[in-house]
């Protein structure tokens, strides 16, 4: 097959092992190509827009970082990506976080061979894996644990803070919200660091639904100025 007609696939896993399993699979496959490798956020985020593949599949828990930012993060910068999320774990935020992140597909490492192969080439036709109804009810299902209890009680969240988490509900990446406020990518990665920790968050994506919880009960006035 002519390489120009190949489907272009980057990889992030932390477990070389995975990766190189995971390359030989595809590579036996005519259609298919692997263009690039990672095994941290920090190595994707800067080999991804330099070789632009069609697909990156993208490990969700990572050693400095998750694939739902990363995700995020690169989609800003290339809203043409197609992303599969590849994960050990069934995750019912990771699945949500994949949603709001923009990623076409979320699948288990426990599938075959055959049906990761069938997974790459309909993202990269463009087609979303993620069943819209199975999105919803994921939603819906970590929103009523949200609602069960004031959220912000006994939290002292900064005003900067509290636009933070405000931004990160519209689903805007650490450069976006930057970009928005006027502070260096590194500082709003600093802020998001500790916003969870101050909220009891393991996930980004769990701030994403707190901040929509809060704008649904309250309106915009939680959050002070977005701008």
């Amino acid at each position: 097959m002519d390489n120009s007609a190949k489907i272009r696939v980057f990889l992030l896993d932390d477990h070389e092992i995975v990766r190189r399993g995971v390359q030989d699979l595809l590579e036996a496959e005519g259609d298919i190509e692997v263009v690039g490798e990672a095994g941290t956020a920090a190595e994707a985020l800067r080999r991804v827009p330099a070789v632009r593949p069609d697909v990156a599949v993208l490990d969700v828990r990572l050693e400095d970082g998750d694939g739902v930012s990363v995700c995020r993060d690169l989609l800003s910068e290339l809203p043409d990506l197609n992303v599969l999320m590849l994960t050990s774990f069934s995750d019912d935020e990771a699945l949500l976080g994949a949603v709001l992140a923009g990623a076409k597909g979320y699948v288990l490492k426990q599938l075959r061979g055959p049906q990761l192969v069938t997974a790459i080439r309909r993202v990269a036709a463009g087609e979303s894996l993620i069943d819209p109804r199975t999105a919803a009810e994921v939603t819906a299902r970590l929103r009523h644990r949200t609602d069960r209890a004031d959220p912000l009680a006994g939290v002292d969240l900064t005003e900067r803070e509290r636009q933070i988490l405000s931004h990160i509900g519209q689903g805007r990446s650490n450069k976006e919200i930057a970009a928005a406020i006027f502070l260096s990518e590194k500082t709003v990665r600093n802020y998001v660091s500790a916003l969870l920790g101050k909220l009891g968050l393991a996930r980004r994506s769990q701030a994403a639904i707190l901040a929509e919880h809060l704008r649904h009960e309250h309106g915009d006035d939680w959050a002070g100025g977005n701008d």
